[in-house]
């Protein structure tokens, strides 16, 4: 026991070795699960590269716990088992400071658009070095001053700092996310969060009482191979109770992700519980369109839209008549619900509006910048501007062509036929259901297959 203690290769070491890369292996799945079994498109921005850098964080803390720690037994030393390399900057700021302030950071961005109703003022690639920085600071003092023992272990005065630090960063995501504990959420994404705080800090209370007696009292063997046990295994329950119970994305876009949901949402305005959202609308009056009315007025017929977005589909040019279609389900929401508001609002901008979306429309960088820098997501008028300039833009673009199209003709044939008592079911060749949202499928304008591959737009058409 006193030999393997200080050169590592217990027993107890190769368990705990073998239990935390079984945590990873299952970390690695749970993050991989919904792209491979729910076929989920890959979300752009925060909402995938922040669970990514919490499980390259969980990688480092698990590996670098394992190095300063002595747990596989090397028969010589060589310069990339650094105690600095590993106990101060691996365990550290690149493992628990960054898993902590990943967390932090979604908090933050559930406070910013929940409570203050806007868009958060720092964004996540700027927040997550900001929160981290103090560590950084103590790291670098640390490495600096040389404090640690061959055996990887501090002095007392150097540990009891290192946890307050530690301790400093738990208070700071459980006062966060006290801050929103009032928010009615949607997909219980506060219910999640505190779950996972709850079951992380019971982790990092016993794995700080663990890290503290490892680093005093390097004297006793068998209190050195059971402490050293305990903080291995006890961060791999950590790093998959932050990873999983936790809600890795807290502005959920993706809701087939819920295993307990009975059914799979094909837009968020059916994830949200608007009324006829998705489907055509049987009590809508069968009349013929006329073509001189304004056209913002006749794409408030439910028929008629969709007829006019499997038009403009087919002329890769379908962002503008969706983003039509999602703000006026929008407007379905009373003004009363902020929550439900605010999700939608933050959907619409996260797929139409912001930089490099998946269907990113054309409107000007006033109006871009008016809805980016809203001081109230859950406003009324938030896309009237950038509507008014969609609608322009259609008429310019796709309507002209639409009106001596096929697809116009079969809408006036399936006019016509339930007019007649035809009822849209007995209607064949025509495909009306809507375009999948990134709350399930993908986002790509090649989505649907219509019935002419060869486009009838002109050379003009342009969104």
């Amino acid at each position: 026991m006193p030999n393997c203690a200080v050169q590592g290769g217990c027993p107890t070491d190769y368990a705990a070795v073998s239990i935390s890369i079984i945590s990873f292996i299952l970390l690695l799945v749970w993050s991989i699960f919904p792209f491979i079994v729910h076929k989920v498109p890959r979300t752009k921005g925060s909402g995938f590269w922040i669970p990514v850098i919490q499980v390259v964080a969980s990688f480092i803390i698990l590996l670098s716990i394992m190095m300063s720690n002595n747990f596989l037994k090397f028969e010589k030393r060589y310069w990339w088992q650094s105690c600095y390399l590993w106990a101060v900057w691996g365990e550290g700021p690149l493992g628990f400071g960054l898993l902590l302030s990943c967390r932090i950071t979604q908090a933050f961005q559930l406070y910013f658009i929940f409570v203050k109703r806007r868009l958060p003022l720092i964004r996540s690639f700027f927040l997550i070095p900001l929160i981290l920085f103090p560590w950084i600071v103590g790291a670098a003092i640390i490495h600096i001053k040389k404090p640690l023992s061959n055996r990887c272990h501090m002095s007392v005065q150097w540990t009891v700092p290192v946890v307050c630090l530690h301790s400093l960063y738990v208070a700071t995501l459980v006062g966060v996310t006290a801050a929103v504990h009032h928010i009615e959420f949607r997909f219980d994404e506060l219910r999640d969060l505190w779950r996972g705080i709850l079951v992380s800090s019971v982790s990092i209370v016993a794995w700080v009482t663990a890290y503290i007696l490892n680093e005093i009292h390097d004297n006793i063997s068998w209190l050195q191979v059971s402490s050293r046990f305990l903080l291995l295994v006890l961060a791999s329950i950590l790093v998959l109770a932050f990873f999983s119970i936790s809600s890795s994305q807290p502005l959920l876009s993706q809701i087939s992700l819920r295993r307990r949901e009975s059914r799979e949402f094909r837009t968020m305005g059916q994830a949200l519980g608007i009324p006829d959202s998705g489907v055509l609308v049987q009590s809508e009056p069968n009349s013929r369109i006329d073509p001189n009315e304004p056209l913002d007025k006749l794409l408030l017929n439910k028929k008629f839209r969709q007829s006019f977005m499997a038009f403009a589909d087919s002329c890769l040019a379908g962002e503008s008549v969706h983003f039509f279609d999602e703000v006026h389900e929008l407007s379905k929401i009373s003004e009363i619900d902020c929550v439900r508001r605010i999700y939608m609002a933050r959907h619409i901008i996260e797929k139409y509006i912001a930089a490099g979306a998946a269907m990113e429309i054309n409107i000007s960088y006033r109006s871009k910048q008016e809805i980016l820098s809203t001081s109230d997501l859950a406003r009324a008028d938030l896309f009237h501007n950038a509507l008014n300039e969609i609608v322009q833009l259609m008429k310019m673009n796709l309507a002209k062509d639409y009106w001596s199209s096929m697809f116009f003709l079969k809408f006036q044939e399936e006019s016509d036929m339930r007019c007649n008592g035809y009822e849209l079911e007995q209607i064949t060749g025509w495909n009306y259901s809507p375009r999948l949202s990134s709350v399930h499928g993908t986002d790509d304008p090649f989505h649907q297959d219509h019935l002419l591959k060869n486009s009838e737009c002109g050379n003009d058409t342009d969104s």
